[in-house]
């Protein structure tokens, strides 16, 4: 593994961290933002599966621990990395970090997929805001890279 190499993407979301957090445990939320379908929420020591209908995509999400509006630690993608997302409640509203480590990818192939999760959860990130703040379904994952 490429030790101490991480991802980090973040953004403020103008909304309560009760309201942040839940949408990102509750599927019928995400859905609106992220990935298409899910066997399930979010639950500590659970794995859920996430699927992107529109790529054919699915991946096998394994929930580590969930501190309830501060952090929700998950394992998942092939190679398998560690995913966390921490809610930091602020005065505007509620900030939102999401860390990407534990590669196993070296050189060319590891710029390649830090690059990949700094886009996609950066994107992930837009989405989210524009729908908690606005109720906008910007529809950015399936627009990310269109089928012909």
């Amino acid at each position: 593994m490429s030790a101490n190499v991480y991802v980090e993407a973040q953004m403020l979301i103008r909304k309560p961290v009760e309201e942040v957090f839940e949408a990102f445990i509750n599927p019928e939320i995400t859905t609106q933002f992220w990935f298409t379908k899910s066997t399930g929420k979010l639950e500590e020591n659970k794995t859920v599966t996430w699927e992107w209908e529109m790529y054919g995509a699915k991946s096998k999400v394994k929930v580590l621990k969930i501190i309830p509006n501060q952090l929700i630690k998950t394992e998942w993608g092939d190679p398998a990395v560690n995913v966390d997302y921490e809610f930091k409640k602020m005065e505007q509203g509620t900030l939102v970090v999401i860390k990407s480590y534990g590669f196993a990818q070296t050189g060319q192939d590891l710029l390649k997929v830090m690059n990949d999760n700094t886009g996609g959860f950066t994107t992930v990130l837009d989405g989210c805001k524009a729908y908690l703040e606005f109720g906008i379904r910007l529809n950015l994952i399936e627009d990310k890279f269109p089928q012909k």
